[in-house]
């Protein structure tokens, strides 16, 4: 704000003393007015020059807080992204540690394995030469195990082998008593000198038809442990649950586990590897057997049905049946819900990845209070006019 300033008025003329009195007093009180305004003009203009540096001030203020909200944002998104890293980081330790008990678990039922077959070495002197390849195959096909992560359908097939010796080499022992008591009828027939060549034929046929029967059991023993081809051919299915009944069926004696067979009369093909769905049978047998430990009623009930160009099979058994929220989480990679040495957590994951490999699906049912049920999905081959021993080897 400008003012201009006025020039100041001439001074009057000399007059009488009376009369200049007033006209002084006028002059001063003008003198005062302008002092006054001058000093108002200077408060003016400081004013002025407050309220521009106020308008600068507020403007810094303005971009400073500005730059806090840009710095804050900023800060947020620092803390973000640490809190994403920090919280990968945790599910990678705990990824780690779980690892690291699965595989305690491992070397735990690899030691149990490797005493329950330097026990069983005693009753099976006569086989040993064909089981100590098997062993040897076993112990190759663990340590493959701790190495490769992509062989851990052998591996885990290997560690279920290791329970299924026990339970062979007991079956053993009847063809094998058979076998001495068919052969020492016909030495103390020939010692007697006893002329009925018939009756020492018989002796000797029926001692052949009991090594014929051990020799079975122990090749079947080989084919299920060997690796198995990626070769895929008809396999008759029916007749898989069978052999895989054969050699569970001691372990699941001994603990008084029933089996009901509602099998497809039409005995269903599928197309894949013999020796792969076995596994998954065998798989399925030992998770029911194993549910099955604390309850009064051990039945497992298994049935198969063709149902338009899919092959269902079902394995039921009446145990605890599986608890909440786990129903996906039981076909994870070392995830097992047993105590430390009596699981691995791969059969469940191995069996999944089997049957994914074949085209097929794989679910469980909870059922509470009746145990679990897990039922397998299949597309259904066509049937060829392959011998039954064909289709297995």
């Amino acid at each position: 704000m400008v003012i201009e300033e006025k020039p100041s008025p001439a001074p009057p003329p000399p007059a009488p003393a009376a009369e200049l009195a007033p006209l002084l007093d006028a002059y001063e009180r003008l003198q005062g007015l302008q002092e006054e305004k001058a000093q108002l003009e200077v408060r003016v203009r400081k004013g002025e020059e407050r309220r521009r540096a106020m308008v600068h001030i507020m403007d810094d203020l303005n971009r400073v807080n500005r730059k806090l909200a840009d710095q804050r944002k900023a800060m947020l998104h620092i803390l973000a992204d640490y809190e994403k890293d920090r919280s990968r980081l945790a599910r990678q330790t705990e990824r780690l540690d779980n690892s690291r008990r699965a595989l305690l678990h491992i070397l735990q039922d690899s030691h149990s394995s490797n005493l329950r077959l330097e026990n069983s070495r005693k009753a099976m002197i006569h086989i040993m030469g064909d089981l100590s390849e098997t062993t040897a195959e076993m112990e190759r096909r663990e340590k493959e195990l701790r190495e490769k992560q992509e062989q851990l359908v052998q591996a885990g097939k290997l560690a279920t082998l290791g329970e299924l010796t026990t339970g062979v080499a007991h079956e053993l022992n009847n063809p094998l008593n058979n076998i001495g008591l068919f052969l020492g009828n016909a030495i103390d027939l020939i010692e007697l000198h006893v002329e009925d060549q018939e009756r020492i034929l018989r002796e000797l046929r029926n001692a052949m038809r009991q090594v014929r029967k051990a020799t079975e059991m122990i090749t079947h023993l080989r084919t299920f442990g060997r690796a198995a081809p990626v070769s895929r051919e008809p396999v008759a299915i029916n007749q898989v649950i069978e052999r895989s009944l054969s050699l569970m069926h001691e372990q699941l004696r001994l603990r008084q586990i029933e089996i009901e067979l509602d099998l497809a009369p039409e005995d269903p093909v599928v197309i894949g590897n013999a020796i792969q769905f076995e596994q998954v049978c065998v798989n399925l047998l030992t998770n029911a057997r194993d549910a099955l430990a604390e309850t009064a009623r051990k039945v497992i009930t298994i049935t198969s049905r063709v149902e338009g160009e899919t092959v269902r099979l079902t394995f039921r058994d009446t145990g605890c049946g599986i608890a909440e929220g786990l129903e996906q989480r039981i076909f994870d990679p070392f995830f097992t819900t047993k105590e430390v040495g009596k699981g691995t957590g791969l059969g469940l994951s191995i069996t999944y990845g089997i049957i994914k490999e074949h085209q097929g699906t794989i679910s469980v049912a909870r059922r509470p209070e009746q145990g679990a049920a897990f039922l397998i999905q299949l597309p259904l081959g066509a049937r060829e006019d392959v011998a039954a021993e064909e289709i297995v080897l």
